[in-house]
């Protein structure tokens, strides 16, 4: 059974930085993408971004790039999001997912984490 553990989320200044991660156990192929989604209050989660674990072809959605960064490390089957310059609309539950699969994609994703919480004030 996948599960999936984020941390690293907490409060931060605006123009602050925090580094996410999230703990991937009991997957049993590397043929799989890692995604981060975000969910602000009273809005719909909304894809951050993703990264192939074999060959870590990357993805961002528009408001992620320049600023945000996303890495796995193979030997701690972990995956991080690298966020820096971090504004108040940032502030949102973070969440983890993975998809089965080497497509690159921001929806359809098999397995969720908990999720954590970012806080950006300003």
């Amino acid at each position: 059974q996948v599960q999936l553990v984020e941390s690293g989320g907490g409060l931060v200044q605006a123009g602050g930085s925090l580094r996410l991660s999230c703990a991937v156990s009991g997957r049993t192929s590397s043929f799989l993408v890692m995604g981060w989604f975000r969910q602000a209050p009273g809005k719909e989660r909304e894809f951050v971004a993703a990264i192939s674990w074999i060959v870590r072809n990357k993805d961002y959605d528009d408001s992620a790039k320049g600023r945000f960064t996303i890495s796995r490390d193979n030997a701690k089957n972990t995956v991080y999001l690298q966020m820096d310059s971090l504004k108040p609309e940032d502030t949102a539950v973070y969440y983890c997912a993975l998809r089965w699969g080497s497509a690159m994609v921001r929806s359809d994703y098999n397995y969720w984490g908990q999720g954590t919480q970012v806080t950006v004030s300003s």
